[in-house]
């Protein structure tokens, strides 16, 4: 079950200052400084304890995600994908977890003995996806990534192109992937594209039409592992990481396609 809005602001701001400090001067700095008495120490208590039980801090304090910029006196908007202030720090980190996330996933794909992988985003932001992959059936897979080292919520951005290539094409398929410390996949899920469809905004005037959109994923639009939209899973599940973040405990029954 996913944290609620409490534990998930504590455990964003875990992760970001367990980079420099051990958890008892980070307990510490919770507690006594007047900048953190927003949330309770029973709210930091319990981020320290979502991530320790989700294997995303280790027992001596060494976070296994990376934090997205600095955190924002807005809310932490910073470190879900959604900056309150653009900073090219902020933008060459998002730039960066957004690279590592297709490059996890072409990883993957060629772990899973894929016939042909292609990062087409490393030659083209005209493709409407980030990776072509072929299987030796001759199945196709054009995988748009949307990467995030938030493990407390899914949130993502599609652009206008990326949406009308997902509504042309049988096999666009969308990744969201939680990008750990060294820049690996912690976990790799595949988002409906139905529930895309009746999410996305609506051109109310021919005259204007949504250019990119912020999206809040539910977890019953997720599946576990990258899976085309015949239901053929792309990387098997013995090789696709899976860790019970974004309110995967457990694997939902909604279908991904």
């Amino acid at each position: 079950m996913a944290p609620g809005e409490g534990t998930r602001r504590a455990a964003r701001r875990w992760i970001e200052y367990l980079a420099v400090a051990d958890i008892p001067r980070v307990r510490s700095l919770f507690t006594h400084h007047p900048d953190y008495s927003d949330l309770t120490p029973v709210q930091y208590a319990d981020g320290l304890a979502w991530l320790l039980s989700r294997g995303l801090v280790t027992s001596d304090g060494r976070s296994l995600i990376r934090a997205c910029g600095h955190e924002q006196r807005d809310g932490e908007a910073a470190l879900d994908g959604a900056p309150a202030q653009w900073t090219p720090a902020l933008e060459a980190a998002r730039r960066e977890t957004g690279t590592a996330g297709e490059r996890a996933v072409v990883r993957l794909l060629e772990l899973s003995g894929a016939a042909r992988v292609v990062h087409v985003a490393a030659l083209s932001d005209a493709y409407g996806y980030d990776v072509h992959t072929e299987l030796g059936d001759g199945t196709a897979g054009h995988i748009e990534v949307k990467a995030t080292t938030d493990p407390t919520r899914l949130v993502i951005h599609l652009t206008r192109h990326e949406y009308d290539v997902m509504r042309s094409d049988p096999d666009w398929l969308l990744a969201a992937v939680l990008v750990g410390a060294d820049g690996g996949a912690l976990n790799v899920v595949t988002v409906s594209r139905d529930w895309l469809s009746t999410a996305a905004p609506e051109d109310r005037d021919r005259r204007v039409e949504w250019e990119s959109a912020r999206f809040s994923i539910p977890d019953y639009a997720v599946l576990p592992g990258i899976l085309h939209t015949s239901g053929q899973r792309l990387v098997p599940e013995a090789i696709a990481p899976s860790l019970p973040v974004w309110g995967l405990s457990r694997a939902p029954s909604a279908s991904p396609v």
